[in-house]
């Protein structure tokens, strides 16, 4: 009597069938190697760079100093910290009215109505234009004495406003700039998300006498939770990276008072300006860091995790 065992199968036999059964992960392999690659190496060296004294000129031997420049990078209370506080102001408002405007328009989307693909075209207009041309397009509109908007200020009335040029005013138009251009984003996210909503629920209050703020608040948004929250994710993270407009509108530094320096501005001040390299890559690992908070705790809350 003979009997086959595993080992008299060939080993090309074998590699084959764990190959078939393991298929979805090789064929994925070499684009999160590849991707994993992307991330690592910046991560890492930029982390190196951190823990060194490297200035100047990247040619110049760098010594190793530990954490010398993240303690002087928290310690700074000067720069570091009103920087963290614009970029906050500037991420969560901008957030927050997109969100809002961004469901308002979605709502409004939900519905068949004549023209409704030309209106879905026209509201993504904003969002395919590159941001150093809208960031162009808006320092011209808000100059104070040839632009556009103090030019309809005089016509209804109103003296005309200082926009970018006041220290004051500058963070809430930079808002305003960034709520334009990316809000039908997050309508767009949203609509996509209520597309996908079943018409029973809704019906069903509707039939149980519930009105429509009472069919949103208690029927749609619980359902639509999942894609709000993933919209929120995404123009969290973008919101926090912005770079593009603030630089074309203030210029390096954020202004002549600073009114407009966030991280990426700081950042890129010490890096290019300073050449001081070392606290740069300090501040980046700190932002860097942030941006994993922020992805972490909006994750954390999707899954309906308690802190």
């Amino acid at each position: 009597m003979t009997s086959t065992s595993s080992d008299a199968v060939p080993i090309s036999t074998r590699l084959s069938r764990w190959a078939n059964q393991h298929r979805k992960w090789l064929f994925a392999a070499p684009a999160m190697a590849f991707t994993a690659m992307l991330i690592c190496f910046p991560v890492g060296w930029t982390l190196y760079l951190s823990l060194t004294d490297a200035k100047g000129s990247v040619r110049r031997p760098a010594d190793f100093i530990g954490i010398s420049n993240y303690l002087r990078v928290l310690t700074d209370t000067d720069r570091f910290w009103p920087s963290v506080a614009r970029t906050g102001v500037f991420t969560f408002g901008a957030l927050a009215l997109e969100l809002v405007l961004g469901m308002a328009i979605a709502l409004l989307l939900w519905r068949t109505f004549r023209g409704q693909r030309w209106v879905r075209v026209s509201i993504l207009l904003p969002f395919v234009a590159t941001p150093v041309a809208i960031a162009m397009m808006w320092r011209l509109i808000f100059e104070p004495n040839i632009g556009f908007a103090n030019r309809v200020m005089g016509w209804l009335g109103l003296p005309p406003q200082p926009w970018l040029a006041d220290p004051g005013m500058t963070l809430p138009t930079l808002i305003f700039v960034d709520v334009w251009e990316f809000t039908p984003m997050v309508a767009i996210i949203l609509l996509a998300g209520l597309s996908t909503l079943p018409d029973e629920p809704d019906e069903a209050a509707r039939i149980d006498g519930a009105g429509l703020w009472q069919r949103f608040w208690y029927v749609t948004l619980p359902m639509l939770k999942p894609v709000v929250l993933v919209a929120v994710l995404l123009r969290a993270i973008d919101a926090l990276k912005t770079f593009d407009l603030l630089y074309v509108t203030k210029g390096q530094g954020g202004g002549s008072f600073h009114e407009a320096e966030t991280l990426n501005i700081y950042v890129y001040g010490l890096s290019f300006k300073y050449n001081d390299f070392g606290v740069a890559s300090a501040v980046l690992i700190i932002f860097f860091l942030m941006i994993l908070a922020v992805m972490w705790l909006l994750t954390f809350r999707r899954k309906g995790a308690k802190l």
